[in-house]
């Protein structure tokens, strides 16, 4: 076990190689339970989101969901959130690590609206499949085609093994590196239950379980930014490359809006977040990236190249799509928008 997004998660099962091709070949089964579940109810629930997160709530049908971000008045990051719509409330899934702060925060804004913010954390826990067979996997499973709905929109359904004793359970469609996938979100005390069924479908299928040393690499591969880990409060939306995922530029006022329009009127931010192609022998340390070399080199990378893939902040007027860095005063980096 380790330390990942603040909560004890696994390392890895035993050959993080392995694991990696699972996610990337077959399918991978991931424990996804560092995080906060909240949910609001009352008549004013969507207007009270919709004017604090920067992307657009009031729009949301019953079973779509949407990532938005939790700004302060000066338009740096809180919190990462994905909210989801439901007939009599929304749910709002962000971070164990910041679930005390978050309500605080959320409660402060909680003025004259008619809401109940009420935190179901301890209730329930995520479990995902990702790779090329997941969704045929979470049909087999479920009866529910996850290819035939766009992301981050979510179903009732139902899991298991023994007859009449099906799991209840959320599915939540994602599609990590474009391949479509299923989080199941389910009452905490079926996890386990969950768990070695999917956890059989999976190796059944040539996957199995992943732990977060592979996944943290997978994510790094498809350039994935990490809450905590590549953006937090240091940043506003624009430095962290989640403008156009992030927010609703349509939707109408919020939190920390006046920051983010200024900076996208300019076109403009000092620093901002990169992708890093690096080719070498060995992972890169941190802070190993020294400087651009005066005459980069063109490498003919072989078959049995090894290339490292890592996410870091960069001036932007020194960042490009194909600039070239180099680090140990010898190997390539390659800088990626």
């Amino acid at each position: 076990m380790g330390v990942w997004l603040g909560c004890a998660l696994p390392d890895h099962f035993g050959n993080a190689a392995a694991e990696y091709r699972y996610a990337r070949e077959t399918v991978a089964l991931i424990d996804k339970n560092y995080r906060a579940y909240l949910s609001f109810t009352g008549p004013d629930r969507v207007r009270y989101l919709n004017a604090i997160l920067t992307n657009n709530i009031k729009d949301l049908r019953a079973g779509q969901g949407c990532v938005s971000l939790l700004l302060n008045p000066q338009g740096h990051i809180l919190a990462e959130t994905e909210t989801c719509a439901f007939a009599d409330r929304l749910f709002c899934v962000s971070y164990a690590m910041i679930r005390e702060r978050l309500i605080e925060w959320l409660d402060k804004y909680i003025i004259m609206d008619d809401v109940t913010l009420t935190d179901e954390t301890a209730r329930y826990g995520t479990l995902a499949l990702e790779g090329p067979k997941a969704a045929a996997i979470v049909q087999e499973l479920s009866g529910v085609d996850v290819t035939k709905f766009e992301d981050l929109t979510s179903r009732d359904g139902a899991v298991g093994s023994i007859p009449g004793r099906p799991i209840p359970c959320r599915i939540v469609k994602r599609s990590p590196g474009g391949v479509a996938g299923a989080e199941f979100v389910v009452e905490s005390e079926k996890l386990g239950e969950l768990w070695r069924i999917l956890s059989g479908a999976a190796r059944k299928h040539g996957g199995g379980p992943m732990g977060y040393t592979a996944l943290s690499g997978l994510r790094l591969a498809q350039g994935v930014p990490w809450f905590g880990y590549d953006f937090g409060e240091k940043q506003i939306p624009h430095e962290a490359g989640l403008q156009a995922s992030h927010i609703s530029y349509t939707k109408g006022c919020y939190t920390g809006q006046e920051i983010v329009e200024r900076v996208r009127s300019r076109g403009q931010v000092n620093r901002r977040r990169v992708e890093l192609l690096f080719s070498s022998d060995a992972v890169p340390e941190p802070e190993t990236v020294r400087s651009r070399p005066r005459h980069p080199r063109r490498k003919n990378l072989g078959p049995n190249a090894h290339h490292w893939h890592g996410l870091r902040p960069q001036r932007s007027q020194r960042a490009g799509n194909r600039a070239a860095m180099v680090w140990r005063d010898s190997d390539d980096c390659e800088i990626r928008k």
